[in-house]
């Protein structure tokens, strides 16, 4: 709210701007009030939030990430809209539904629309997806801008030959847009919304956040080659295959570890060094 006045002494109009209230953080913990495995989850996705700012990969209060209430099909945890996301913490999350309505919410504020249309799609049409990322990063919205979509220069790159493409229709506000995200996003991993920017899915939040990390560095590589004006390498179609076979979490033999498993306990105790209080 702006309230102008006029200044007698100078005789020119003044004008105060009040800023809108900030948000209660004062958050009671929520560990004993839900169950473990629920605090578990909420504690991951809190660190999740820390990750992507710590990484840079943020838009002030902007996007989001969301996971599944363990036990349930028609649940799911999400930031409240107007916390930055190293600001986020265990209790402070959301709880809602597929419909939209609030269960928990230890804050005053809501969440965000976009944000609700994008998530409760997929974790609708995908029961085994636990949680779903969406980013708007410098390199992520640049490639999401090129017609030649992400190009397999790079290993990381590889990772994703065969990612999935979403084409702009505005703000995502429209329910009706939620089939088309989930048909175009279809069995892939990961998905490039044009003009827009990144999205990721995974059985585990730390499947989900380690696919988003190699999305995005995959991203910055791309435009780092691109802005030297040089013509691109680009390596045989086969090899290209093979790569991809060998990274891709569904076509990975047995044996190999699945993505982000080992990294997840070292990247907790980076954050646990930097700022603990994810964990509340």
């Amino acid at each position: 709210m702006i309230n102008s006045s006029f200044s007698a002494s100078t005789g020119s109009a003044t004008s105060s701007v009040q800023a809108p209230t900030s948000p209660n953080l004062a958050i009671e913990s929520a560990r004993e009030r839900v169950s473990p495995g629920e605090w578990e989850t909420r504690v991951n996705l809190a660190a999740c939030y820390r990750l992507m700012s710590h990484f840079g990969m943020t838009e002030m209060i902007a996007n989001h990430i969301s996971a599944r209430v363990p036990g349930t099909h028609d649940r799911f945890l999400i930031n409240p809209y107007g916390l930055l996301y190293d600001e986020v913490t265990a209790s402070s999350l959301l709880e809602i539904d597929l419909e939209g309505n609030v269960h928990y919410n230890p804050t005053d504020l809501d969440f965000n629309k976009a944000g609700f249309v994008i998530h409760s799609a997929i974790h609708r049409a995908l029961p085994e997806v636990e949680c779903v990322i969406h980013s708007h990063t410098i390199a992520g919205m640049a490639v999401s801008a090129l017609e030649c979509g992400l190009v397999p220069i790079s290993q990381t790159a590889m990772r994703f030959a065969k990612i999935a493409y979403h084409s702009y229709e505005g703000v995502v506000l429209n329910m009706d847009e939620q089939a088309r995200l989930v048909e175009d996003l279809g069995e892939h991993e990961a998905m490039i919304l044009r003009n827009h920017g990144l999205l990721t899915v995974g059985n585990t939040i730390l499947e989900a956040f380690n696919t988003m990390f190699r999305l995005e560095r995959a991203c910055q590589m791309q435009i780092a080659a691109m802005s030297c004006g040089q013509k691109l390498s680009l390596p045989p179609d086969d090899v290209v295959q093979k790569t991809y076979e060998i990274f891709h979490p569904k076509l990975q033999p047995s044996f190999r570890r699945k993505p982000g498993r080992l990294e997840w306990p070292a990247l907790l105790r980076m954050l646990d060094r930097v700022d603990p209080s994810f964990r509340e």
